[in-house]
């Protein structure tokens, strides 16, 4: 197991900040992720059990765990440890740092501090589909950040209040903040 996913997804998120990852000949050193407990959390993937489309998230650890969202994005994660206890973090924003050519192919029209700003967008500078799930994750530590906040996960129905999102502070590739939207009833 690399050294980066040993332990509980809450204590390896903030440890992430910073790393870089690298894929499809672009690098992107992370900024922003949310962490993701497994079956104690209602936010997780993993809360009712495992199933084909998150049995990556069981381990190993030190792989990822790519799914399709609203039909139309990839959202990828880190899978840590330890090896049968479901835990990730899900790769929030980041900053590119090698492949801005490749990274503004995929992202057209988009500023540098966009590229990479938001679960999605990151996926797609990387080039990173469901073919990757399950995947070694290429992981390289970065400079240990000496500053970061800590708050509400995004977008989610259950257990968002949790702050288990953690970011660089004042970084300009970090997502907006915005809770989840109410359902709202159809007919009667």
């Amino acid at each position: 197991m690399p050294a980066w996913a040993e332990g509980d997804p809450i204590e390896v998120a903030p440890r992430v900040l910073g790393a870089v990852i690298t894929h499809g000949g672009v690098s992107v050193r992370l900024t922003e992720v949310e962490a993701y407990a497994g079956p104690l959390d209602p936010g997780s993937h993993a809360h009712r059990g495992r199933t084909a489309r998150n049995a990556v998230m069981f381990g190993p650890p030190g792989r990822l765990y790519v799914y399709f969202v609203y039909g139309m994005h990839h959202c990828a994660n880190l899978v840590t440890g330890p090896d049968g206890d479901p835990g990730a973090v899900l790769l929030r924003a980041g900053e590119v740092v090698a492949g801005h050519d490749l990274a503004r192919q995929r992202r057209p029209g988009s500023s540098d501090r966009d590229l990479a700003r938001g679960p999605a967008r990151l996926c797609r500078v990387l080039d990173l589909d469901l073919s990757h799930n399950g995947d070694p994750v290429d992981l390289v530590s970065g400079e240990r950040v000496a500053d970061i906040s800590r708050g509400p996960r995004v977008g989610l129905r259950h257990a968002a209040e949790r702050p288990w999102r953690f970011w660089i502070t004042g970084d300009p590739t970090v997502s907006t903040y915005r809770p989840a939207a109410p359902r709202r009833r159809t007919g009667r």
